[in-house]
């Protein structure tokens, strides 16, 4: 979600605008507009050209205001199973924590993360009962999007 703000034009600006599947915003005077791959930085260029066709003197701002696309995925024997939303830093722990917990049918020595990494599935060992005993604290790793966290029960 992105905030469009062009300086002193209120009726130009945009206050929340969702980046859509096809990687496009909708914006006043411009109206669509690709920002699939871009910074902020070189959105607000972008922006800046286009609109001072139309407002002389237009000064673009381009503020992020939310990133929905980082998920994990948690499944097996948890509280809440499904995609959970990952900030810039989630370990296995604290993912587990976000998804309510363990039930009481899982198998706390046998979690594990699956990760793709240059095209090759890797299965990750985490053993829950040890980290949170404070021991192999290696296996505690910090998640990153599209990771799947599996819990057999």
């Amino acid at each position: 979600m992105l905030q469009i703000v062009v300086w002193k034009e209120p009726d130009a600006s945009v206050p929340s605008a969702i980046v859509r599947a096809d990687g496009k915003i909708s914006i006043p005077l411009i109206k669509e507009v690709d920002v699939m791959g871009l910074t902020p930085l070189e959105l607000e260029r972008m922006l800046t050209e286009r609109i001072s066709k139309l407002i002389h003197g237009a000064d673009v701002t381009v503020i992020v205001k939310e990133i929905t696309s980082r998920k994990v995925y948690m499944l097996g024997g948890l509280k809440k199973e499904g995609p959970l939303m990952l900030p810039a830093s989630m370990t296995v722990l604290q993912a587990i924590n976000a998804a309510g917990g363990l039930s009481e049918y899982a198998k706390r020595k046998k979690i594990y993360i699956l990760r793709n990494e240059n095209g090759q599935q890797q299965r990750l060992p985490f053993d829950y009962q040890a980290v949170i005993k404070g021991e192999r604290m290696e296996q505690n790793i910090l998640l990153r999007p599209d990771d799947t966290v599996v819990v057999p029960q």
